[in-house]
């Protein structure tokens, strides 16, 4: 693929996962073929992922982002796995967000850990897909 001005050719490439015990998939898969169906490469990885599977298909598949769903409550501990693990394998240009249960306090920690957006139960999914495509491989200065 070819770069301009410092940024990747190509779809947007988005890995999609649903980390720890968590075996409620429906809303993991509406977001991933709302994505899909805006013209991004979509990789879902499917239920009971550990934070180091996750982030080795991230950078197995050149991913841009990684989107987590987590509905059980773990959300503090399993996000911030994700974005210490990227940190560790200098992939901290892969951006992190997320969505599900996960209660209005703990939003501005996992904000302040790295974690770059987090939707909530009523987002819709054209929100998030503008998100993406407005937050995913910025080149420089945009």
């Amino acid at each position: 693929m070819e770069a301009v001005m410092g940024v990747a050719a190509g779809p947007i490439r988005v890995v999609v996962a649903k980390p720890g015990l968590d075996g409620h998939d429906r809303g993991a898969k509406v977001i991933a073929r709302a994505l899909r169906d805006a013209g991004m490469e979509v990789i879902y990885t499917g239920l009971h992922q550990t934070p180091e599977q996750i982030v080795d298909t991230a950078l197995q598949e050149d991913a841009d982002a990684i989107g987590l769903s987590i509905l059980s409550g773990a959300h503090n501990t399993l996000f911030a796995a994700v974005i210490d693990l990227l940190k560790e394998r200098d992939a901290e240009d892969i951006l992190v967000f997320g969505g599900g249960i996960i209660p209005e306090a703990d939003i501005p920690l996992l904000k302040e850990k790295g974690v770059a957006e987090i939707f909530t139960p009523g987002a819709t999914t054209a929100s998030i897909v503008d998100w993406v495509r407005a937050n995913v491989r910025q080149p420089a200065g945009a």
